[in-house]
């Protein structure tokens, strides 16, 4: 497998890149064929207003040739959000505190093009995309039947916060850059995990 170089976008740049970042979307998660467009439409727009968001930070992992070949990015969830509602669980008693405060950090998206899977590139993005991060708590939703995606965030240390009954506005759901190619479709299952980050 060829190597991959991470290194991190403004947000200037992620704005200039958003074609190449849809490209790689759509070819990294390939739901249905023949939605292709409709899906690249939807990230775009979805992309647009995530690039506007406080604490957005994006990382891109590059092949040789310059060619991307991964892309992660997420932000800071909104102060006022309340993105634990409608967890069927108990949810940790500070996740409304770091919330309020601003240190809760979701990550939005999580994309590896096929033909680099297996070799640690989502591992490097998230490492990478998490180093600079001003939070205290990291959170990102996935389909629970995305067994691949699930067992990466555990092998990641991070924690099942729980099943969401309702879906939350403004908390994005990824793949997790396994190799299943499900995202999280918009009313479909989803659980919320999370992991606290170290200072």
């Amino acid at each position: 497998m060829a190597e991959v170089f991470i290194r991190r976008l403004s947000r200037w740049q992620a704005e200039q890149q958003r074609e190449a970042v849809a490209d790689v979307y759509v070819e990294a998660y390939r739901r249905i064929y023949g939605e292709e467009f409709r899906d690249r439409a939807a990230f775009l727009e979805t992309f647009a207003e995530d690039v506007r968001r406080p604490g957005f930070d994006m990382v891109v992992g590059g092949a040789a040739g310059g060619s991307a070949a991964a892309y992660g990015y997420g932000f800071l969830l909104d102060r006022d959000g309340e993105w634990w509602r409608g967890l069927r669980q108990d949810v940790p008693w500070d996740a409304e505190e770091l919330t309020v405060a601003g240190r809760v950090f979701v990550i939005a998206e999580l994309m590896v093009l096929p033909a680099f899977r297996r070799g640690a590139v989502a591992t490097r993005l998230v490492e990478r995309l998490l180093a600079r991060a001003n939070a205290a708590l990291v959170t990102v939703r996935v389909d629970p039947a995305n067994e691949p995606a699930v067992a990466v965030l555990r092998s990641w240390g991070w924690t099942r916060l729980g099943e969401l009954s309702v879906p939350v506005a403004g908390l994005p759901g990824v793949a997790a850059g396994t190799g299943s190619g499900v995202g999280v479709a918009p009313g479909a299952a989803s659980d919320i995990w999370s992991r606290v980050l170290t200072s």
